[in-house]
């Protein structure tokens, strides 16, 4: 079973995709903030992270900032989910290894799920 580790503050949001991943049969984990979200990678060692951009003290970026010196965890394959739709914030996201940075609006649950499929087949 595969892995999800959702990084996201709005906890309603947050336990509904973790309940969708999970009812898609994956093994989901949510944490509110950056740094639970290391903690998190360091102890659940996921397949793969959903990370909002917008998180409070450290933003996603520094999230992927601390990610991307990790060895041990600097594979796994993070998508950005954000309603901020800011270029500027893209190109760094991108500049950082981040797979695909989605609008959340633009999005159905399903379809994140589906995203985060193709993203696993690879």
């Amino acid at each position: 079973m595969k892995k999800i580790l959702i990084i996201e503050d709005e906890k309603m949001l947050g336990e509904m995709y973790r309940d969708k991943f999970i009812q898609t049969g994956f093994d989901a984990v949510l944490v509110e903030t950056a740094e639970q979200g290391i903690e998190a990678t360091r102890k659940e060692k996921p397949d793969l992270i959903l990370l909002d951009i917008l998180l409070p003290r450290t933003n996603g970026i520094g999230f992927m900032q601390w990610l991307k010196k990790e060895k041990e965890f600097s594979s796994i394959p993070v998508i950005a989910f954000s309603n901020y739709d800011d270029t500027k914030t893209k190109k760094e996201a991108a500049e950082l290894g981040i797979k695909d940075y989605l609008i959340k609006t633009n999005y159905t649950p399903q379809e994140i799920v589906d995203k985060v499929k193709s993203y696993l087949k690879n």
